[in-house]
């Protein structure tokens, strides 16, 4: 009797602008005939996951291709409570050009990881709007406005799972594919001093290019800032970026040990800052190489079932 072939399923990652590498990772699996039934996210991996199952992967790859820095601040609105960027831009954005559906409409079944703020849990989103549930994935601490989701104050799904094995496992995957953003981050907590700054943002009122550059998501001041050692101090945004990204790794290889996936993708993009979403081409490229790097793995572990 022949064998049925395994039910694939993908755990995306989270890392932020980082997450542009999982396109290249879906697109690079689809042309070696590789295509998930099952596609989980956290954070970033829930935004383009949630996409990805609606069946819109390449229009969402010809708009990271072109966005530019300009583009970026666009879709960034300031507030001061609950975190510096209230989301709703971004997640109106999401649902008039990519998913504006029920999860139970999607082509492909999918579910995104999300935090309870006020008890710690990790919460699995599988119903109702992919937008509210994707905004809630990736409500970054002290970045992104935490979301209020059925009575439950819910915030970013890597606080407590990064890469989501274990929800692939629960939807009925047999072979699960993880792609770790974050494997190559420590150490590297932040810009080199004599690497360039980012273009500075040229749209939006001046207090608001003002708070950018206080966060360290626009132009940096002339000479810097030191200490006493003559070290260069990283802007707030970096140190809050470093500390997460590190915890991220810790939490993410925990877990990892415990729930193993089949094959574990990690493209390398460490030199990508949290908010360079304007780096989407060579994200999508990391994400290419490292489906390369990984195909003799997944071959495998195909062939063992």
């Amino acid at each position: 009797m022949a064998r049925r072939p395994p039910r694939i399923g993908i755990a995306l990652g989270s890392g932020a602008a980082r997450g542009w590498a999982h396109v290249g990772v879906l697109r690079a699996l689809a042309r070696e005939g590789i295509e998930p039934a099952v596609i989980c996210g956290s954070s970033i991996g829930a935004f383009v996951g949630g996409i990805a199952a609606a069946g819109d992967l390449d229009k969402l790859a010809d708009w990271v291709d072109s966005l530019n820095w300009q583009q970026v601040v666009g879709l960034l609105d300031m507030g001061l409570r609950g975190g510096l960027i209230k989301g709703d831009k971004l997640i109106d954005f999401f649902q008039r050009h990519f998913v504006d559906h029920d999860f139970a409409s999607l082509r492909r079944p999918f579910g995104c990881v999300a935090t309870d703020l006020q008890t710690g849990h990790e919460v699995w989103l599988r119903d109702g709007s992919v937008a509210t549930a994707v905004r809630a994935s990736i409500a970054m601490p002290g970045l992104m406005t935490p979301v209020v989701h059925e009575g439950r104050l819910l915030v970013d799904g890597g606080v407590v799972n990064p890469v989501p094995v274990s929800l692939a496992r629960a939807m009925g995957a047999d072979l699960v594919i993880a792609v770790d953003l974050n494997a190559d981050v420590v150490g590297r907590a932040w810009r080199a001093p004599n690497e360039p700054p980012p273009p500075p943002p040229e749209a939006g009122p001046f207090w608001a290019r003002k708070l950018l550059t206080r966060f360290g998501l626009g132009e940096r001041p002339a000479g810097g800032a030191g200490d006493d050692e003559g070290i260069d101090m990283p802007s707030m945004l970096s140190v809050i970026q470093g500390s997460i990204s590190i915890m991220s790794v810790r939490i993410a290889r925990s877990r990892l040990a415990g729930e193993p996936a089949d094959v574990l993708i990690a493209p390398r993009m460490a030199q990508v800052g949290w908010m360079e979403f304007h780096r989407g081409r060579e994200g999508i490229a990391e994400g290419e190489a490292a489906v390369e790097l990984a195909l003799p793995a997944l071959r495998r572990a195909l062939e063992s079932f």
